[in-house]
C-alpha cells in the first residue's frame, strides 16, 4: 500500500470517528471508534480463517445455515478450530458485515441490543480457554446505552448504524499478510486521539518518534528478541514498535494501571496480529502490585508517568526490586521507583531504555543516593540522551532517555547526547524528524564524542561531578555571540541623539506658536 493510499485510509477513518464526536470528549469517542474497528477486525479475521477451513468442502462461511442440523455441525467444527487458533469465535450472523447490513436495511431495524449481545458473545466464546484473560471484559467501554450517543434509542441506533456502514465499506486487506494496513491505521488513530486529549494523553501514548528511538536502542545488533516488557504499557504501542525493529519477538509482556487503556493495549496487540499466546498484558499498579515478579526480559522500554506519586511504604525496603538501594524513591516522585523496578526485571544480556524527566539527572536526597549506587556500585548506566522540550502531548517539560545494561560493552564510561536543539516545530508541538532520530541512534551505536552534540564521559568524570548527570556538565552547547563593535554602537547613539535634538527644536517651535508649555 502506497503512502497516498495510507493517508486516504487514515482520512476515511478520522472522518468516521468525527461522526461519533457529538457531545463526547476525545477519549470517550476514541473508545467507541477503536472498539468498532476492533470488532470489524475480529469479524474479518474470523471470516478469512473459517473460509480457509471450509474451502475443502466447497462452501463459504456466510453460506452456512445456522438453524439447520448440518449448519450446526459445521459451526461446532469451526468454533473448536477458531478458539484454538484465533482465541475466539463468531457466528456468520454475528459478523460485522452482517450487523452493518441490518443496520442500514431499515430505519425500524434496531441493532443495538443484538450488537451488545454479539460483543458479549465474543468474550463468552473464550471462557475456559487459554485466551480467556486476553478477551475478558474487552468491550466494557463500549456503552451502547450512553445518552452521549443520542437522546433517544432511535437516535443512538441511527448513529451506530451509520458508523458501522461506513466502516464496513473499508477493506482492511487482511488476506494480504505482507502489509499491516489496519495496524498502521489503528496506530494513526491512537496518535490523533492523543493529540486531542491534552494532559490525559500521557496516560496511554508515547509519540511515535520517541518510541522509535527507544525501540532501536534496545534492539541494536539483534534480529530476534526473546522477550520485551513495558511496565507502564499504555496502549501497547511501544511494545509493538520494538517488534518493528526486529524479525521476531517471541513474547510481549506489559502492565497498565488504567482499565480503559489496558483494554486498548490488549486490542492493539490482537489487532496487530500478535497471537494471544505471545502476549501477557496485566492490569494493576506496577510499583504496588507487580505482576511478573520473577521474570527477566531481554528488552525493556517504558514511558512512565513523570514524577508520579506512590506510597513509598517502608515495607518496600524488603522488596527485591528496591532493597539493595537502601532508600526508596520519594512519595512525590516515583521516577526512580520505576527505574529500579525495570532494572530488577532486566536480563543479564538485556537493554533497558526509559523516558524520564530531567530532574532524575540531578535531584539529591534519596534520588541522588539511588543514582550514585546505580553508577558507582552497579555500573549499569550506559547512556543519557536529552530530548527537546514539548515533544510529549500534555507537557512541555524537557525529557531524557536513560539507557541501562547489566553487562556493558563499555564499562568505563557513559555516553551523553544532547539532542534538545534538533527538532522541527509543527504548530504547538516539537517533532523529531527522521534525520534527528537517525543522528541520535547512530551516535549511540558509534559511541563517539561530537562537538556540541555528544560526549563520552568516564566514570571518574561523573564522580568528580558528584554523580550529577545534568547534560550541560558534559556536552557544551554554548554558542558564542557575535562580538559587539562598541565604536559602531557609539556612533549610532550619537546620530540618534542628534536626531532627537532636531525633533525637540521643532516641537518647541510648535509649542510657542500654540502658546503652550513645552512637554
Amino acid at each position: 500500500m502506497s503512502e497516498e493510499q495510507k493517508k486516504k485510509l487514515q482520512a476515511q477513518l478520522w472522518k468516521i470517528a468525527d461522526e461519533l464526536r457529538g457531545n463526547m470528549n476525545a477519549d470517550e469517542f476514541r473508545d467507541y471508534i477503536l472498539g468498532f474497528i476492533f470488532y470489524k477486525y475480529l469479524s474479518e479475521k474470523m471470516l478469512v480463517y473459517a473460509n480457509t477451513i471450509l474451502s475443502e468442502d466447497g462452501i463459504s462461511y456466510k453460506e452456512i445455515q445456522e438453524t439447520t442440523e448440518e449448519g450446526q455441525a459445521y459451526l461446532d467444527a469451526v468454533r473448536d478450530a477458531s478458539v484454538e487458533k484465533l482465541g475466539y469465535f463468531l457466528r456468520p450472523s454475528e459478523l460485522f458485515s452482517s450487523i452493518a447490513m441490518r443496520g442500514q436495511a431499515s430505519e425500524s431495524n434496531f441493532i443495538l441490543d443484538d450488537l451488545t449481545t454479539i460483543l458479549n458473545n465474543i468474550e463468552q466464546s473464550t471462557m475456559g480457554t487459554e485466551s480467556e484473560d486476553d478477551f475478558d471484559k474487552l468491550f466494557e467501554d463500549l456503552d451502547l446505552t450512553s445518552t452521549k450517543l443520542g437522546r433517544t434509542e432511535k437516535a443512538k441506533n441511527e448513529l451506530i448504524g451509520k458508523v458501522l456502514v461506513h466502516l464496513d465499506e473499508i477493506d482492511f486487506k487482511l488476506e494480504n499478510t505482507e502489509i499491516d494496513v489496519l495496524g498502521d491505521a489503528y496506530e494513526y488513530l491512537i496518535g490523533q486521539f492523543a493529540a486531542g486529549a491534552g494532559k490525559k494523553a500521557g496516560e496511554f501514548y508515547t509519540p511515535q518518534e520517541v518510541s522509535t528511538i527507544l525501540a532501536k536502542i534496545v534492539t541494536v545488533g539483534k534480529k530476534r528478541i526473546k522477550s520485551v516488557y513495558d511496565p507502564t504499557c499504555g496502549s501497547g504501542s511501544l511494545l509493538l514498535r520494538v517488534a518493528k525493529e526486529v524479525d521476531d519477538v517471541a513474547e510481549f509482556f506489559g502492565q497498565e494501571l488504567n482499565r480503559t487503556t489496558y483494554n486498548l493495549a490488549r486490542m492493539n496487540m490482537i489487532l496487530h496480529d500478535v497471537h494471544y499466546r505471545k502476549f501477557d498484558i496485566r492490569q494493576a499498579d506496577t510499583l504496588e502490585s507487580p505482576q511478573h515478579v520473577d521474570m527477566r526480559f531481554e528488552a525493556l522500554v517504558a514511558n512512565p508517568p513523570f514524577s508520579a506519586k506512590w506510597s513509598a511504604n517502608a515495607i518496600h525496603l524488603n522488596d527485591d526490586r528496591f532493597s539493595q538501594y537502601g532508600k526508596l524513591a520519594p512519595k512525590s516522585k516515583a521516577d526512580y521507583g520505576f527505574v529500579t523496578h525495570m532494572i530488577h526485571h532486566l536480563a543479564e544480556n538485556g537493554t533497558m531504555a526509559v523516558v524520564m524527566p530531567h530532574g532524575v539527572l540531578f535531584r539529591g536526597a534519596a534520588e541522588g543516593h539511588i543514582r550514585q549506587y546505580l553508577i558507582e556500585d552497579r555500573n549499569y548506566l550506559d547512556a543519557v540522551i536529552g530530548l527537546p522540550a514539548n515533544v510529549f502531548y500534555g507537557t512541555s517539560i524537557p525529557t531524557c532517555i536513560l539507557v541501562f545494561k547489566k553487562c556493558k560493552e563499555h564499562p568505563d564510561n557513559v555516553l551523553f547526547i544532547d539532542a534538545s536543539k534538533h527538532f522541527e516545530k509543527v504548530k504547538t508541538q516539537n517533532i523529531l524528524r527522521g534525520e534527528d532520530i537517525d543522528r541520535i541512534v547512530n551516535t549511540y551505536i558509534d559511541r563517539q564524542t561530537i562537538e556540541k552534540f555528544s560526549y563520552v564521559a568516564t566514570i571518574d568524570e561523573i564522580k568528580e561531578n558528584g554523580w550529577n548527570l545534568n547534560i550541560p556538565r558534559y556536552v557544551d552547547t554554548f554558542e558564542e555571540e557575535e562580538p559587539v563593535d562598541l565604536d559602531l554602537v557609539a556612533n549610532e547613539l550619537n546620530v540618534l541623539n542628534d536626531s532627537m535634538k532636531e525633533i525637540d527644536e521643532k516641537l518647541e517651535g510648535f509649542c510657542k506658536d500654540l502658546k503652550i508649555a513645552m512637554p
